[in-house]
């Protein structure tokens, strides 16, 4: 699978969201992912699904090596004692010695970034996680983060698609050498009613959601869209091989408009710049 590149990571540029998916629907799609040739798979502690997801990457039979396993630590966990204790729980209901990448949910608001981030580096240090990294962290927020940071910056995961211009944040992670990694890259649905993208999607035989995935990809960005229906699993994966055009690219980058935020958690979310 395609890779990229971030910190001293190589990421599997589609990786399986998992948000919502629960129970044995969370097994069996983290399983069949894997069986079609998907090697990331993302989780976090807050999806209630860990169990289940170390589970279908038991139940794939695929080497646990091959597997690009990301969880997170909700800002709760953020004290560094509560942050040692969630990566420790989260391996345990996982089920690994250690994950992938392990990143920071959301920005905390209580606990200051200068406790934070040395107990996510002892993670590191201490094999809990190959790989760390944030999540909804602002540009501003990073200027504090990064050079407090003895490990590489791996990626900050945001809310990443069409409708939601990140070009200032790829610039930014740019300079760090690190990943974005885009979450509802699919906008809940929107990408697959849109006009353009149908249009694009229909010039190289795809769906239009398989046509936004693309262009997140050729933005450099990996992507970790989530479904519950095993037959989008490769109508997802086929963003891998369409190359999409600089006009349509810019096509596609003209859907960005003020109000393209989705996700934006009340009482959590910090001020996006």
């Amino acid at each position: 699978m395609r890779t990229v590149k971030g910190g001293e990571a190589e990421i599997p540029a589609l990786g399986l969201g998992t948000w919502a998916l629960k129970g044995r629907e969370a097994r069996d799609m983290v399983a069949r992912a894997l069986a079609e040739g998907w090697r990331h798979v993302d989780t976090a502690r807050m999806y209630g699904n860990e169990a289940e997801v170390g589970q279908g990457v038991r139940d794939a039979a695929v080497p646990r090596d091959q597997v690009f396993l990301t969880t997170k630590i909700w800002p709760d966990d953020h004290a560094p004692d509560r942050l040692r204790a969630a990566a420790e729980d989260s391996l345990k209901t996982l089920g690994v010695d250690e994950v992938d990448l392990m990143l920071l949910h959301w920005p905390s608001k209580t606990v200051p970034f200068e406790e934070t981030i040395p107990a996510l580096d002892a993670l590191r240090r201490d094999g809990l996680a190959r790989h760390v990294g944030v999540s909804n962290f602002t540009r501003a927020q990073l200027d504090v983060v990064v050079p407090l940071m003895e490990s590489p910056l791996t990626v900050n995961q945001v809310e990443f698609h069409p409708f939601l211009d990140q070009s200032r944040m790829l610039e930014r992670l740019a300079r760090e050498g690190a990943a974005l990694t885009a979450y509802s890259p699919l906008a809940k649905g929107e990408t697959a009613k849109d006009r353009t993208l149908q249009e694009i999607g229909a010039a190289h035989g795809v769906g239009p959601v398989t046509a936004a995935l693309a262009w997140i990809l050729a933005k450099g960005a990996a992507a970790a869209p989530k479904t519950a229906t095993p037959e989008r699993l490769g109508e997802n994966l086929a963003a891998l091989e369409v190359e999409l055009t600089e006009t349509e690219i810019a096509r596609i980058d003209g859907l960005a408009r003020p109000d393209g935020r989705m996700v934006d958690l009340a009482g959590v979310a910090p001020d996006w710049d």
